[in-house]
């Protein structure tokens, strides 16, 4: 009997650019405190791009780092998905551009648009690519630019988000190892609530939507918080379900790095201790699709995770998207 073909993570990279804005940065910028915003979300500083940098750069810099820690050459990656709700521009696909400055010739390319679950998206649907026999050797990343669409007038949004880029290797295995199941959701009532609203072909950009700060970041946060809460727990055991497991056996849990009581909620729901909890916002803030890889990262630099693992990574964002997926570690 052929045993099946499972897709594993066999390389993680990361990218975050050198400028720190700090939150007492801020309190020059908006009316704002460290206090506040230490408070309310647990963040203390994030990082951001220079004018130059744009979404694909980051991307490329994380992708290097990955295909190096798979022992994998360009030439041999099939498929590229890059989740970004920043790309360089609606078309081409940021994936397209990566393909272009890795060299990936082969590869098949591109992007997702999940909001902040962008990268539980990208795996799930990269990983069916590989568990199918479509392709051997995918690249996914998670990678924003979301500094670029910050309105810094607004005390609300601007303190919570962050630029930054992390790459996953996905790799054919054989074995148990890998990713075991994935669990996505979307509720398109919630669209309203976290958008961008113009710069599509709702709103077109005119001088009107420029002059009014649509092609910014616009968010109810109550309701995103209210929501937050209630998906990250249960989309985490749903998924854990599907591959016939509980709480009780999580080893690390990887959430998207949004807020510190949402964080906080997710880890009182599966009664988790906070050593088996990955958090970096504190430095990084909530850097959408790129947080979840980042922190994933972070956890393998600290030497925490180890082969036979059990890893839930969980995240929710704009859609309004949700998602969960449960690794085994190589």
């Amino acid at each position: 009997m052929m045993k099946k073909k499972c897709a594993a993570i066999t390389g993680v990279g990361a990218y975050v650019p050198p400028r720190i804005l700090t939150n007492k940065d801020l309190e020059k910028m908006v009316d704002t405190s460290d206090e506040w915003i230490t408070t309310r979300t647990g963040i203390k500083e994030r990082r951001i791009a220079d004018e130059e940098t744009a979404t694909s750069d980051m991307a490329v810099k994380a992708a290097e780092e990955a295909l190096q820690k798979a022992n994998l050459e360009v030439e041999e990656i099939d498929l590229i998905v890059v989740a970004t709700i920043t790309p360089d521009m609606l078309f081409p696909s940021t994936a397209c551009i990566v393909q272009d400055k890795l060299g990936a010739r082969k590869a098949a390319c591109f992007d997702l648009s999940a909001g902040c679950t962008g990268f539980i998206y990208g795996i799930s649907v990269a990983a069916q690519f590989i568990e199918n026999g479509t392709y051997q050797n995918a690249l996914v990343i998670g990678a924003e630019t979301l500094s670029k669409i910050v309105n810094w007038e607004d005390r609300n949004t601007c303190v919570l988000f962050g630029d930054g880029a992390g790459a996953v290797v996905l790799k054919e295995v054989a074995g148990d190892a890998g990713i075991l199941s994935t669990y996505l959701g979307s509720d398109g009532s919630g669209s309203v609530l976290l958008k961008q609203p113009a710069g599509g072909s709702r709103m077109p950009a005119s001088l009107d939507t420029v002059e009014q700060k649509l092609h910014s970041i616009h968010m109810n946060g109550n309701d995103v918080f209210k929501f937050a809460v209630k998906v990250m727990g249960e989309a985490s055991l749903t998924a854990l379900e599907k591959c016939g497991m509980g709480k009780e056996d999580i080893d690390f849990l990887v959430p998207h790095q949004a807020n510190s009581r949402i964080i906080q909620s997710a880890i009182k729901r599966l009664k988790l201790p906070e050593e088996k909890v990955v958090v970096n916002l504190n430095k990084y803030g909530n850097m959408s699709s790129a947080s979840i890889p980042v922190a994933l990262y972070e956890a393998l630099q600290d030497n925490k995770i180890s082969s036979g693992d059990i890893i839930v990574m969980v995240g929710f964002g704009a859609g309004l998207t949700w998602g969960a997926s449960v690794v085994k570690w190589l």
